[in-house]
């Protein structure tokens, strides 16, 4: 047949009759496509497929509608949300000019996207104009960001508020900007590398985390007629005893969760008077292993902080932050290492993506934080309006698990 058996074994169609050019090119063309990794569990929402080429990170828009990826195949998609659980995906493509983003952040007004560029090492700016159609058009600004970092750039990120972006590279700098490409403001994180950064979605506070024990958190400060003012220390999250992998927020910006080299995360409660010296509150500390020889540990926070998702190679593992217990774990995701987990706005859905598929799971973990949550709360319930109101969140949250099969006896 011309094909090697492990050709065949990677589900490549033998072609018995190959005698033609045609048939020749086409067995060419098929033996240059790397095979897409499968995978299937019984908490898997969906598979979209439209990259060419590994995925290296996604945003979900603040309204929720849209999830953005981009890949090293030049394109950045945009995917509708409201799809995912139909049986196709549909993905509006914007192209990357003569290069391609590794890093992609919707704006807080989901009317533009900013992506970091490989090979141009700064940021551009894309506007998305609806058509009638419905469809958008994708039209990059004309001038990228002046070019200011002397490391990689490993994070983005858009204040919620609209009046910064920030970028952070694997020295120890993050750079404070305006949405006109001026740097505001530089930062030194003094944690002999940064592994990872993160604007809050309150859009108040930067952090960083990296080769010490902690994680930093600034205050961008703004005067009332909306000009830049500093950036302020504002606390810390303390007691991890090795590196710190990676950090996550909450959706209100008052829970922040780390997971370090030592073994552990840990959730805190950082809705705290740091003003007046205040430090967070830890609240719980799990115990976590990572796969052998893995690189980076990524984190992702549920919008309610109940959920806490691990990623370690290419499995992923969701624990329950307010017991610590491990409630899933889901082996050998992606054919590549996991390069960006992530939770729908809602919390119904986890995203991970490391090799040309995004695959979203049903959150499980969460339906049972609600159900447990709703059960303690009826009990205290006073009056009939609020039992009426818990009992309806406990009963679509039974309802989702038991339509997963993932009630528990």
């Amino acid at each position: 047949t011309g094909l090697s058996t492990c050709q065949k074994a990677n589900g490549f169609p033998s072609n018995k009759s190959s005698g033609s050019k045609k048939q020749k090119q086409q067995q060419r063309i098929r033996k240059e496509k790397p095979q897409q990794h499968n995978f299937t569990h019984r908490l898997l929402a969906a598979a979209l497929k439209s990259h060419s080429g590994n995925i290296s990170c996604m945003d979900f828009s603040s309204n929720g509608k849209y999830l953005a990826t981009c890949a090293d195949d030049r394109t950045v998609r945009i995917w509708s949300t409201k799809d995912f659980l139909q049986r196709e995906h549909r993905s509006m493509r914007a192209n990357v000019e003569l290069d391609h983003a590794t890093l992609v952040r919707f704006s807080p007004d989901c009317r533009a996207f900013i992506v970091w560029l490989a090979n141009g090492d700064t940021l551009r700016v894309f506007k998305m104009t609806k058509r009638e159609d419905g469809g958008y058009t994708f039209t990059a600004t004309s001038e990228d960001f002046p070019k200011k970092h002397k490391a990689p750039v490993i994070d983005i990120g858009i204040a919620d508020t609209g009046k910064f972006i920030m970028t952070a590279s694997s020295d120890t700098t993050v750079l404070i900007w305006s949405l006109k490409g001026q740097v505001l403001s530089t930062i030194n994180t003094n944690q002999m590398n940064n592994t990872h950064a993160a604007v809050s979605p309150c859009g108040r506070f930067v952090a960083s985390c990296g080769f010490t024990p902690d994680v930093k958190v600034w205050e961008v400060c703004f005067g009332k007629k909306g000009e830049f003012q500093e950036v302020a220390r504002a606390f810390e999250l303390k007691g991890h005893s090795a590196a710190v992998h990676s950090f996550a927020f909450s959706n209100d910006s008052r829970r922040m969760a780390s997971v370090s080299k030592d073994g552990t995360w840990k959730l805190w409660d950082t809705d705290v008077e740091y003003k007046k010296q205040q430090d967070p509150y830890l609240l719980r500390t799990g115990r976590f292993e990572e796969a052998a020889g893995a690189a980076l540990c990524r984190l992702a926070l549920s919008p309610d902080a109940q959920v806490l998702a691990l990623a370690s190679d290419s499995s992923i593992h969701l624990y329950n932050t307010r017991r610590g217990e491990k409630e899933e774990c889901f082996e050998r995701v992606h054919g590549e290492c996991i390069a960006d987990l992530s939770f729908d706005i809602t919390g119904r859905f986890l995203a991970s993506c490391g090799d040309r598929a995004v695959r979203l799971f049903h959150n499980t973990p969460g339906h049972r934080a609600v159900v447990e949550e709703m059960q303690g709360l009826l009990k205290r319930a006073s009056n009939d309006s609020t039992r009426q109101r818990l009992q309806q969140q406990l009963t679509q949250a039974q309802e989702a698990l038991k339509s997963l099969g993932a009630l528990k006896k």
